[in-house]
């Protein structure tokens, strides 16, 4: 199987799986319904409510998305579809990078329902705006792709869902998601240690307008995507030492 095959494939499979459609998309999107619906006509911080919790449910239905590619694996694993992948002619970097495109197709296809929904509600987000949002959460969601495909190596196809929702409702909490936990101090600084804190900082680019992430957000993302390669270059030696 040729690399352009393989990544048609992919991409075909992951436009037409239930569970990516109904996690990334679904749930963030009746979320951004049920709670900014009912206060279109509020502001928060300075900018119209539904645009601020639209934001957020970007980040939270993005980073599903990225990190969903590891169910994937787990039922490839599971089915010992990856042992004759590797018989194949694809090399494994191409693998994972029509694994880690499809996720983002997925993403991107989040964040643009969102966009949509949010202009049912009043929602006006300039062109430049918008485009700077979606550069910056895609930026951010590398580590997210990375813990995806580490944990795709790790767990079982049946524990896989339930696990991944877990983190990902996780991060999405910690990262301030639905709303900052804290304003400052010690529990802020712990929560700026999480890539989902700058995920969610990047989705929020749309209401400052501000081109550039600190110096502290691409310092915690590159720390944290230097681990989740390393452990999931071992867990990936580890499964293909069993094979």
């Amino acid at each position: 199987m040729t690399s352009a095959v393989y990544l048609r494939t992919e991409l075909k499979r992951t436009v037409r799986n239930r569970k990516f459609m109904i996690f990334s998309l679904g749930f963030p999107l009746l979320l951004f319904f049920m709670i900014a619906g009912s206060n279109r006509h509020a502001r928060l911080a300075g900018v119209s409510f539904p645009l601020y919790y639209m934001t957020g449910m970007a980040a939270w239905g993005s980073m599903t998305a990225v990190i969903s590619i590891g169910s994937g694996i787990a039922a490839e694993r599971q089915l010992g579809w990856g042992r004759q992948m590797r018989l194949t002619p694809l090399s494994t970097a191409r693998y994972f990078s029509a694994k880690i495109l499809g996720g983002y197709v997925m993403a991107l296809i989040s964040v643009l329902a969102l966009t949509a929904a949010g202009e049912t509600l009043g929602v006006h987000l300039a062109v430049g705006r918008w485009l700077l949002m979606v550069v910056l959460v895609l930026v951010e969601l590398v580590p997210f792709a990375v813990l995806g495909i580490l944990m795709g190596h790790v767990l079982k196809a049946d524990t896989s869902g339930p696990a991944m929702g877990g983190v990902t409702t996780l991060m999405a909490l910690v990262g301030g998601t639905w709303g900052p936990l804290a304003s400052g101090g010690a529990l802020l600084a712990l929560f700026k240690l999480v890539p989902s804190y700058w995920l969610v900082v990047a989705g929020r680019s749309a209401l400052t307008g501000q081109a550039a992430l600190p110096a502290e957000a691409w310092a915690v993302t590159g720390v944290w995507v230097g681990g989740l390669v390393a452990l999931a270059a071992w867990a990936y030696r580890r499964d293909t030492a069993r094979a």
